[in-house]
């Protein structure tokens, strides 16, 4: 390394920037990368983003960027036509987050339809109203109660929530990329049919394909490393 400065480790062969070097790593670390949260991160993948995109489609994984939210993630690239290696892999969320992503993305669409910057919500209303959506045979208040808080920690770190005071959040605009407007009115045509029928809704079940909705990929659109 003495000999040659360009090296960030004894017999580096890599060509990027350590900058650029590290928002490729952020990108393949986390789901998304949002330029809000991330103002150093987000100027540097925008400095180089030709030279990272070609690191990530030198893995079969393509980056896509939403300039109007701030918001840059992964899709694991698929063909029926070239053999491809899975790199990410789809992670969904559970049916609990799911009912909190309902909740988010709506009080979401409410306050951007009439006119608001951004949109805010309670630990209270979150819990209030996702309540609402289980059946008596869901088990106890306390561990639907439970079940609630720990899916608002999951969408927390995941960024779609951000806590400005204590039990009180901002809705990230993330939360239109995980649900788009019709899976929405999707998940509550399906909601309103489980209430009409009181149809319980197991927390310990993982999502499947036959009562659905699904928990919500949690990469629609954006995939995870793991």
């Amino acid at each position: 390394m003495e000999h040659d400065p360009d090296e960030l480790f004894p017999g580096d062969q890599g060509v990027l920037d350590p900058e650029a070097r590290r928002v490729l790593v952020r990108l393949l670390q986390r789901r998304f990368l949002t330029a809000d949260r991330n103002r150093a991160e987000w100027t540097v993948l925008m400095d180089h983003r030709h030279a990272i995109e070609s690191r990530l489609n030198d893995l079969f994984v393509r980056l896509v960027v939403d300039h109007d939210r701030g918001v840059a993630y992964k899709e694991q690239v698929r063909s029926d036509e070239v053999e491809i290696p899975i790199l990410l892999r789809d992670e969904a969320y559970s049916r609990a987050e799911t009912l909190v992503l309902v909740h988010l993305r709506t009080v979401y669409q409410r306050e951007s339809t009439a006119g608001e910057a951004s949109a805010r919500v309670d630990i209270e209303d979150i819990e209030q109203t996702v309540l609402t959506y289980f059946a008596d045979a869901d088990g106890s208040t306390a561990r639907r109660q439970r079940a609630i808080r720990a899916a608002v920690a999951r969408l927390r770190q995941d960024g779609v929530i951000e806590e400005e005071s204590e039990g009180r959040y901002r809705i990230s605009p993330l939360v239109e990329i995980l649900l788009s407007a019709d899976r929405l009115r999707e998940l509550r045509d399906w909601l309103a049919d489980r209430t009409a029928h009181s149809t319980p809704l197991d927390l310990d079940d993982e999502p499947d394909d036959t009562d659905t909705p699904d928990g919500v990929d949690a990469d629609t659109d954006a995939e995870a490393a793991r």
